[in-house]
């Protein structure tokens, strides 16, 4: 899941960033409100973290105009105040849910989890399955034919994107655009050493392959090779 943070104060941002990376996910920081509009209509995120006392342009009016030009990504607004006429200003511009500082960090977890599965591209189960392999979003857990799998976060990561797409087929943009930020997203080969090592842990001890490449276009995961 690709997250973009929209925080001032640099010590939060930095810890917010820092706890989401290590739990698998891509996080990308900006500190303005027109920063925030300008990337999201660039880069597509899954969810926003948006903190309302922002310099320039606060949180309420860059939901309100994010909605206006009905951009439907989820927001999860972060702010000091918690009064209730603030909350639900903030609902009332479009947010989807309101995260009051201090707060924390598995409460925020939490929040982005729901707010993943109110999507409505997204599965309301927290398992995946493809053929015999599953992956649990909760317990972060993989297995292949009763077989535990030991995925490493951006691994877990990668594999739950195909997942989530089970029979399309997803460009190396597409899948680095949800997995990895901004600047790593930009490598050149990056979803391809990680496609590499999946294939070792989940396909090769295996005798049925699940990831293939479609030349020219990307990856599919799919239990049918006649379509892969």
């Amino acid at each position: 899941m690709h997250i973009l943070v929209v925080e001032d104060e640099a010590k939060l941002a930095s810890y917010i960033k820092r706890g989401l990376e290590e739990e698998g996910y891509a996080v990308d920081v900006v500190q303005s409100g027109q920063q925030a509009l300008d990337w999201i209509e660039t880069v597509p995120f899954d969810v926003i973290v948006l903190d309302v006392l922002l310099p320039e342009m606060d949180g309420f009016a860059v939901c309100r105009k994010l909605r206006q030009r009905d951009i439907r990504t989820p927001v999860l607004m972060l702010t000091a105040l918690d009064a209730v006429d603030d909350r639900v200003t903030g609902l009332d511009a479009g947010a989807d849910d309101y995260l009051t500082k201090p707060f924390a960090f598995k409460e925020l977890l939490a929040r982005l989890r729901a707010l993943s599965r109110r999507t409505l591209d997204q599965p309301r189960t927290n398992t995946l399955q493809v053929a015999d392999l599953t992956l649990d979003t909760h317990s972060r857990q993989v297995h292949r034919a009763g077989v535990t799998i030991d995925l490493t976060a951006k691994e877990f990561a990668v594999l739950e994107c195909l997942m989530r797409e089970k029979g399309q087929v997803l460009s190396r943009s597409q899948i680095a655009d949800h997995v990895w930020d901004y600047d790593a997203a930009h490598q050149s080969n990056v979803v391809d050493v990680y496609i590499r090592n999946l294939r070792r842990k989940v396909d090769s001890p295996f005798s049925a392959n699940l990831i293939h490449t479609v030349r020219g276009a990307g990856y599919q995961i799919t239990e049918d090779d006649e379509n892969a």
